[in-house]
């Protein structure tokens, strides 16, 4: 036998062997003790000399030829005997390793494999770089001119040989005790994780490429460790949750779930393969929520109804994992919130008037404390967002205060800006009323009849603007600024206008009254007069339904301005709307005060006390006779008079009575020095309202049929269903069009000849250019 640092000769291949044999026990079982370079070297020269015999000849010094084969040396390459002799001592290595750890069960055999492997492989990387040589040469030329199938580079022949004669046997009981370990972490016991991270690597690393020892696979993985491992997690946690959610709550199993899917989640990212997190949290996921749905969907109504958000969450983040289980959560909230407004709306449908802020308040505080709920709970998930929108649709414009008529949502609105935008002490700062106007557009979005609150919302900013009410100009605009976004210009463009109108007429105003001063500074007039020019087409203002005669203190100053906007504007007619006019009037026949008393009243009552300048008393027909006013409105004005008791009436007397006398009322006393008479009776807020109702119902009719002759000019030949369905998907931005409504217009259009029955066809129309 050759001395350990002695090379053996090259040409003996018994004594080489004998010689590498010595080294690899050394390497293999006593590593730790040290391999010094001189050892390395002549190991490594001792493979070399051998393999390199049948190359081009040795320097004079033994060393290696370190010059580039050619072909001819290349065909006397030499190393099958000790490629084969390296195969047959590593079997008998491992068989030795094998039987040793037939001593070992369950953990202990765990650290007995752990440990060979870490030793093996470490030292299989140093015979690997010792016989470097054979697998530059001999090994490549193999495996390049593929003799045989089972030559790999040495280091992936350690791995074939651990595999073939180590791993092939104690994998069932590896496997098995690996699981235990696992199931033991499972069932609350701390465990060497490092154990279990070694033996997975090493499953890893026996995944071989035999057509490419450079690349590696998971088979051994996933055939060995990750397919028995799901199947056990699955019997794990069958047992497991079928047994809890048996014995506990909802909410309980809940928590369970989430913690176990958050363990398996860790258990990846410590110790598992990356790959296996799919099929791993998928299997979980099944075992866990799939197999449970119907369970964890009943729990949903009472944690809805308990406001348990932190369970609500809970289950929707585990049923957001497995496919359409978030669908019957869906429904459910959406029926929920869908009850949940109507019943808010019931409680103050029973008053006799509904309030509007009321009204908006109870939508509103329904709608945000869902939309909190969907935010936080269901992490704004577009589903329940959408289920949310649909219920909100449903009890905004269908409850108990709107019967059925999706109308009185939008008006009710529309009234509650009307107050939010009018001057008041009760109204919100600044900052406050954007508040309020963003939570108003909130509801105006779930609203189908938005032509119902522009109309509205149109005349009650005309009368704003009108009587100079407006809390501020600022919360005008972006109130419509807001509308606009919500609608576009066309919904907006008349609101608009009016401010413009507004703006315009101030500078009117401004300019004749310069005129006044500089025409007529000698009048005596003491008339202090404002005009509003505004455009007919742009405000929901129509013209008087009386006649009236302009009291003489006035007539002049309504002359003058009516010449001077001639002179301005050549051509134009001015339509005077003396219904929406007001004037202050100073009393000075009263005692008890020195400044005398100031009344704010309408043109109307204006016509009428200025009477009473000339005389103390009038009957009727002689008021009627000089004020021009018919009946109803005189009746009206004075209603409100002798309700103020500014006029007296005879007892037993009626307003409106033939031959009844009013007289003026010498002896009236009030705390108010000013005092506003211009008020509306209920009968003509009612007469407006159901004014107002009757235009909108005439504006969808010419609208359907807009839509209906522009829809057939596009299409020429369209039938009867289609085109219903189109008139609606066109026009539901602004109202829900009724089918009969639409038929109706159709028949119109039928009669007026723009469109035509095709012949033989019932059901299809054709347009008629």
């Amino acid at each position: 036998m050759s001395s350990v640092n002695q090379l053996p000769p090259a040409n003996d291949f018994g004594a080489t062997w004998n010689f590498l044999e010595s080294g690899l026990d050394q390497i293999m079982n006593r590593l730790e003790e040290g391999l010094d370079r001189t050892r390395y070297s002549i190991l490594y020269s001792a493979v070399h000399n051998f393999c390199a015999r049948g190359s081009p000849p040795h320097t004079a010094s033994g060393g290696a030829y370190s010059g580039p084969l050619n072909h001819r040396a290349a065909t006397h390459l030499i190393g099958a005997e000790l490629y084969n002799s390296l195969s047959r001592w590593l079997e008998d290595h491992l068989t030795k390793i094998r039987t040793e750890s037939e001593k070992y069960m369950d953990e202990a055999l765990l650290q007995y494999y752990t440990k060979q492997w870490n030793r093996y492989t470490t030292a299989a990387r140093v015979v690997n770089n010792i016989f470097m040589y054979l697998n530059r040469y001999w090994v490549k030329r193999e495996i390049d001119e593929d003799r045989k199938n089972d030559v790999y580079d040495v280091f992936t022949l350690t791995l074939v040989c651990w595999k073939r004669h180590m791993f092939q046997f104690v994998h069932h009981n590896v496997i098995a005790a690996v699981l235990k370990l696992i199931e033991r972490e499972r069932n609350g016991e701390t465990i060497e994780t490092g154990l279990v991270k070694n033996i997975v690597e090493s499953f890893v690393s026996l995944g071989l490429d035999t057509t490419d020892s450079t690349k590696s696979n998971l088979d051994v993985y996933r055939e060995f460790f990750e397919t028995p491992f799901i199947n056990a997690t699955e019997v794990y946690y069958t047992t497991e949750s079928e047994k809890f959610i048996s014995e506990n709550s909802i909410p309980d199993y809940m928590k369970k779930a989430d913690i176990r899917l958050q363990e398996e989640e860790s258990r990846v990212q410590i110790y598992l393969h990356e790959s296996t997190h799919k099929p791993l949290i998928s299997k979980c996921e099944t075992v866990l929520v799939k197999n449970h749905t119907e369970a964890i969907w009943e729990g949903f109504q009472s944690l809805i109804d308990l406001d348990k958000q932190d369970d609500l969450h809970r289950m929707y983040a585990l049923l957001a994992r497995i496919p359409e289980g978030l669908d019957p959560l869906r429904i459910r909230f959406e029926t929920h919130v869908r009850k949940a407004g109507l019943g808010a709306i019931e409680r103050i449908a029973q008053q006799e008037a509904v309030d509007p802020k009321t009204y908006v308040d109870a939508l509103l505080e329904v709608h945000r404390k869902y939309n909190d709920l969907v935010r936080t709970a269901f992490s704004g998930e577009s589903g329940f967002v959408a289920a949310l929108d649909k219920a909100c649709g449903e009890f905004v414009n269908r409850n108990k205060v709107s019967k059925n008529f999706t109308s009185k949502s939008p008006e009710l609105l529309a009234r509650y800006c009307d107050s939010l935008l009018k001057k008041s002490a009760k109204n919100p700062e600044e900052n406050e009323l954007e508040d309020v106007m963003n939570s108003i557009m909130t509801v105006f979005k779930y609203v189908e009849d938005k032509d119902v609150f522009q109309k509205f919302y149109s005349r009650m900013l005309a009368k704003r603007l009108v009587n100079g009410t407006s809390a501020s100009d600022d919360a005008e605009g972006s109130m419509i600024s807001k509308l606009k976004e919500a609608c576009g210009f066309e919904y907006t463009s008349k609101l608009q206008r009016m401010l413009t109108d507004m703006s315009l007429s101030k500078e009117l105003n401004d300019s004749f009254k310069d005129r006044m001063q500089q025409s007529y500074d000698n009048s005596g007039t003491n008339v202090d007069f404002n005009i509003l020019v505004l455009a007919a087409n742009q405000w929901p203002f129509s013209a008087p339904t009386t006649s009236f005669n302009l009291p003489e203190d006035v007539i002049k100053t309504y002359d003058r301005f009516q010449k001077f906007y001639q002179n301005k504007h050549s051509g134009r007619k001015l339509t005077w709307l003396f219904q929406f006019c007001k004037a202050e009037l100073k009393t000075t026949y009263l005692k008890g005060t020195k400044a005398g008393y100031t009344f704010q009243v309408s043109a109307y009552q204006m016509g009428v006390l200025l009477q009473y300048n000339n005389s103390t008393s009038y009957t009727f027909e002689e008021l009627q006779s000089s004020t021009a006013l018919a009946p109803e409105v005189l009746s009206s004005a004075l209603g409100i008079l002798i309700k103020a008791k500014v006029l007296l009436l005879s007892n037993g007397e009626k307003v409106g009575d033939a031959g009844t006398k009013y007289d003026l009322n010498f002896g009236f006393k009030s705390k108010k020095i000013r005092m506003n008479l211009n008020l509306p009776m209920k009968t003509e807020q009612k007469a407006e309202t159901d004014e107002t109702h009757k235009t909108i119902e005439e504006d969808r009719k010419y609208l359907m049929q807009a839509a209906i002759v522009r829809i057939m000019k596009t299409r020429k030949v369209m039938k009867h269903v289609a085109l219903i369905e189109e008139v609606i998907t066109q026009l539901q931005s602004r109202f829900k069009p009724r089918v009969p409504d639409i038929k109706k217009c159709i028949d119109i259009l039928l009669e007026k000849e723009f469109i035509e029955r095709v012949d033989g066809q019932k059901d299809m129309y054709s347009y008629v250019a």
